[in-house]
C-alpha cells in the first residue's frame, strides 16, 4: 500500500510542477527562477516532455507498476501537448515583410550583434535589402554604428546614428540606434547611466523622441538576461520598458531577453508590454525563436521583438534565418508597420 501511495504522490507532484512550468503566469510565476527559463524555451520543453513520455510508456510494458508508468507518461505527454498548443496559437508560419511605399510605413530591423561579430557591410546590406527605416543594434558601439550608417549611405539609405554606452569595458554595454532622416530629426532622451528612472539596469537601451514632436517615440531595447544574479534587474528592466510604452505613439524593438510569457502582467489597455503589442504575435510568427542560432527556430526562444502602440498596424514580420552563419547568436527580425 505504501509504495502505491508514494507512487501516486510522485505522479500528482509531477503533474503540479508540469502545470506550473507550462503556464506559470496562472500563478504569477512567469518571472521567477526556473519557470522563467523553461517557459522561454517552449519548443525544447515540449521535445523533452515527449522524450520522457516515450521512456515512461516503454517502462509500462513491464507488468509491475504499470499504472504508475502510464500515469507519468500521460502527465508528460500533456505537458508537451500544452506547450505545443501555445506555440501553435502564437504561430510559426511567418509573413512576408510588406514593401515600403509611403511615409506612413516604417520598416524596423533589429539584430543583437553579439558584441559586433557581424561586420558593418553585412548589417548594412541586410538593412538596405529590407528597406529599413529604423535599425536597432544591441551590443553595438558607436564606431560600428557609424560604419553601418556610412555603408547604408553609400547604398542610398542614409541614417542618423544614436548610441548609448555605459562604459567601454564590454561591447555588450553599448546599444546603437539608426534612424532614417525621412522620419525627421530625433534626440536621445534616455539617461547615460544605468537603472530606472532613466534607463535599463545592466545594459543600455536608447529612447529617442522626435525633436518637433511629430513622429513616434523610438526605443532601442536591451534588457539584461534573466540569469540568477540579474533576476531583480531583469524584472526591473521589463517594468521600465513597459513604462516607456505608455504614450500614444511608440515603436520599440530590440533584445528584450523575454518572451510573451514574461510580458504577462506588464500590459495596459490590451497591450503586451505597456500599451505596445507584439508584431510577431500579430503576424502569427511569435513561436519562432530568435536565440540561439545554433538550434532550429521552433526550438529556440523568441526574445527579440518589435512592438508598437495601437495606432500602428503590422503589415509584415519575419525572423531572418539566412544569416545564422554570420556569427551572432541572435537572428535578426524585420517588421513593417503602417499607420491606421
Amino acid at each position: 500500500m505504501l509504495p502505491r501511495i508514494l507512487g501516486w504522490a510522485v505522479v500528482l507532484g509531477t503533474a503540479a510542477v508540469a502545470f506550473v512550468l507550462a503556464w506559470p503566469q496562472a500563478l504569477g510565476l512567469q518571472n521567477q527562477w526556473v519557470a522563467a527559463h523553461v517557459v522561454a524555451l517552449r519548443g525544447a520543453a515540449a521535445g523533452i516532455g515527449i522524450l520522457f513520455a516515450v521512456c515512461f510508456a516503454l517502462f509500462a510494458i513491464a507488468p509491475r507498476s504499470r499504472r504508475f508508468w502510464v500515469a507519468m507518461a500521460t502527465v508528460l505527454a500533456l505537458f508537451a501537448a500544452g506547450n505545443i498548443a501555445v506555440l501553435a496559437v502564437r504561430g510559426a508560419g511567418g509573413s512576408e515583410v510588406a514593401e515600403p511605399g509611403s511615409s506612413d510605413i516604417v520598416t524596423v530591423l533589429s539584430w543583437n550583434t553579439l558584441g559586433e561579430v557581424p561586420d558593418a557591410q553585412t548589417i548594412a546590406d541586410l538593412a538596405i535589402d529590407e528597406g529599413a527605416d529604423v535599425v536597432v543594434l544591441p551590443e553595438t558601439t558607436d564606431p560600428l554604428g557609424e560604419a553601418v550608417a556610412i555603408a547604408m549611405r553609400e547604398g542610398g539609405s542614409p541614417m542618423w546614428v544614436h548610441t548609448q554606452a555605459y562604459d567601454d569595458i564590454a561591447k555588450a554595454r553599448s546599444t546603437t540606434l539608426l534612424i532614417s532622416p525621412d522620419l525627421g530629426s530625433y534626440t536621445v532622451t534616455s539617461a547615460e547611466f544605468p537603472g530606472p528612472p532613466g534607463n535599463t539596469n545592466t545594459v543600455p537601451s536608447v529612447v529617442a523622441d522626435p525633436v518637433d514632436g511629430d513622429g513616434p517615440r523610438i526605443v532601442a531595447v536591451h534588457a539584461v538576461a534573466p540569469i540568477r544574479w540579474e533576476l531583480r534587474n531583469w524584472r526591473s528592466d521589463l517594468k521600465w520598458l513597459a513604462a516607456q510604452c505608455e504614450g500614444d505613439d511608440v515603436i520599440m524593438a530590440g533584445d528584450f531577453n523575454a518572451t510573451l510569457d514574461h510580458f504577462a502582467g506588464h500590459g495596459a489597455d490590451g497591450g503586451d508590454l505597456g500599451r505596445c503589442s507584439d508584431a510577431a504575435a500579430a503576424a502569427g510568427s511569435a513561436a519562432l525563436g530568435t536565440w540561439p542560432t545554433d538550434v532550429p527556430p521552433l526550438l529556440g526562444s523568441p526574445i527579440d521583438h518589435v512592438l508598437a502602440t495601437p495606432g500602428w498596424t503590422v503589415d509584415g514580420f519575419r525572423v531572418v534565418d539566412e544569416l545564422d552563419g554570420a556569427g551572432s547568436d541572435h537572428r535578426p527580425i524585420v517588421a513593417t508597420l503602417s499607420r491606421g
